[in-house]
């Protein structure tokens, strides 16, 4: 009997080839054979429905990654779509920032600086030390962001605001040119520089009183009015240097022109052999020195300097300038900003002036009057065009006789004289004495700075410009009942004391030792805004601090 032997040959399984998602090359999607061999054929995938959930090639298919940078990057681009309109959102707590990073949290991964709008992120502080973070485009103008403050501030708007660049590590400062970009200015300013918002009232007082900025001795030759023509003239006189490196100060002569500033190398001779440029108008800035005698031990008070626009920030590259007086340092720094913007600090003076007379003639009321038989305006904006008015009826009225009106004039002078008492309903006198309350009313006025120091006083008169009529009120320090007048005139700073006097019982303030009585402090500042009396000019602009 023949045996039959049967040998059993294992069955080769063939694995089916698996489909990977993948976002990257062709060549990483071929799929591998068991044998490490590449299909050169790959079948199309079956329908869903004729795979059953138990399938292996289901859970093969579920099981296969996906390329993790390509998911990382679709998950990015939906978060920059997701945000990508959403505002800035300010962050409560910017005291646990790194110095490095922004106050205000950005969309998504945008820079800080920038947004995907355009627009960039500028902190403005106040004189308080306050701050407010603002977002403006690219193309604002230190003008349009003041306005843009004074809006969001709820301050007058008189065209007096400016935006000071403030250096605290080199103590300079100075005031933005309305027509600058405060996006290159931040752009070219330290970590530690800011922007400051605050009065300036000399910003463009040169257009209206040029006598004053520009004394005849340190004008070479103009004509009687070069601030009108496109003549420049030269501005001459000593000054003292400190040379590069060196603690020491020089007296040189020296001469501003429209190319530079040069100084002479012999006395004051003006031979092109004797000049040396010290500085070019185009490239540079003038900054007011605000700790010059104490930081740079400086002959004087009145120091200023000239410093490189894409210089790195540091004390060797400035020019450090003294003057003998204010009315010289005025009259350089002036000069400095004339020779180098020339008609466009002119063309920034008119704006708002063709504004006020824009909105003028929309908002002036105007009023038909029986006599002339057709519409008069008779209310004007100029300091001089002053109309008495009646208003003891029920509709008021223009004086116009001028017996008449002298009259109520000297009336209405006598009224604050008058003692005048708080009665109740009974008739009977008000439990808030008179007195008292009179002897605080003042403290909500802007131009009242509570007790401050007499040289505290000086810095903020220098800051918001030394003009005619610059003023503020203090607590005395030498007195405690009576309050000090600090009063800018010719560029020099005045002291004028408040002293308090009684008569029948009640307590009066008077700043001519009792010719002349005030109730209060507030009728004492509106009186001396229409009558010069013993001041040497009228109170005109009021020393403003506004929080941000």
């Amino acid at each position: 009997m023949r045996l039959k032997t049967c040998c059993f040959i294992p069955e080769r399984k063939v694995f089916a080839p698996c489909f990977s998602l993948n976002f990257g090359q062709q060549n990483e999607s071929t799929p591998l054979l068991h044998n490490g061999q590449t299909s050169s054929h790959v079948s199309p995938e079956p329908p869903s429905s004729a795979l059953s959930a138990d399938s292996p090639q289901t859970s093969l298919r579920r099981s296969q990654p996906m390329h993790i940078l390509a998911v990382r990057r679709l998950q990015e681009e939906e978060q920059q779509l997701r945000t990508s309109s959403l505002p800035a959102i300010p962050n409560p707590f910017p005291e646990l920032c790194s110095p490095a990073s922004s106050p205000v949290l950005s969309p998504g991964s945008l820079p800080p600086e920038e947004s995907s709008s355009g627009k960039y992120i500028v902190k403005i502080f106040s004189e308080d030390g306050m701050g407010k973070v603002v977002e403006i485009p690219a193309d604002m103008t230190a003008r349009d962001l003041c306005q843009l403050l004074v809006y969001k501030s709820h301050c007058v708007d008189d065209n007096s605001w400016a935006l000071v660049e403030h250096h605290p590590l080199l103590g300079l400062e100075r005031c933005l040119e309305d027509h600058e970009l405060v996006v290159q200015v931040q752009a070219s300013m330290n970590s530690d520089s800011r922007f400051l918002f605050r009065k300036n009232y000399a910003k463009y007082e040169f257009f209206r009183n040029p006598l004053t900025f520009f004394p005849e001795h340190m004008v070479a030759w103009c004509q009687e009015n070069f601030l009108a023509t496109s003549s420049c003239p030269e501005i001459q006189g000593h000054l003292y240097m400190k040379d590069v490196g060196r603690k020491s100060w020089k007296k040189v002569y020296m001469f501003l022109r429209r190319s530079g500033l040069y100084c002479s190398t012999k006395g004051t001779s003006k031979e092109p052999r004797h000049l040396q440029l010290l500085a070019d108008l185009e490239d540079s800035n003038i900054f007011m020195v605000i700790t010059g005698k104490k930081q740079h031990g400086a002959p004087t008070e009145y120091e200023f300097c000239i410093k490189p626009n894409k210089g790195r920030g540091e004390m060797k590259e400035l020019r450090m300038l003294c003057a003998e007086d204010e009315q010289s340092r005025t009259c350089w720094m002036t000069a400095f900003r004339l020779f180098k913007y020339g008609i466009v600090l002119y063309q920034n003076y008119k704006i708002p002036q063709q504004r006020k007379t824009l909105l003028s003639h929309f908002s002036t009321p105007v009023v038909k009057s029986p006599f002339w038989g057709k519409k008069k305006s008779f209310i004007d904006v100029s300091e001089n065009s002053l109309v008495a008015m009646d208003f003891s009826g029920r509709i008021g009225r223009v004086i116009e006789n001028p017996v008449e009106a002298q009259s109520a004039a000297m009336e209405e002078g006598l009224a604050w004289r008058k003692r005048s008492q708080r009665m109740t309903i009974l008739g009977s006198h008000s439990p808030l004495h008179h007195s008292s309350l009179n002897s605080v009313i003042h403290i909500t006025q802007l131009w009242f700075h509570g007790r401050i120091t007499r040289e505290e006083s000086h810095r903020i008169i220098q800051q918001q410009g030394q003009v005619d009529g610059l003023f503020l009120l203090r607590v005395s320090q030498s007195n405690p009942k009576a309050f000090v007048l600090t009063l800018c005139h010719h560029q020099k700073i005045k002291h004028f004391q408040i002293l308090p006097c009684e008569e029948d019982g009640q307590i009066f303030f008077s700043l001519d030792d009792g010719a002349t009585k005030f109730t209060d402090l507030i009728q004492l500042v509106e009186f001396y805004q229409l009558n010069r009396g013993v001041l040497p000019c009228k109170l005109k602009h009021p020393c403003t601090v506004v929080a941000l």
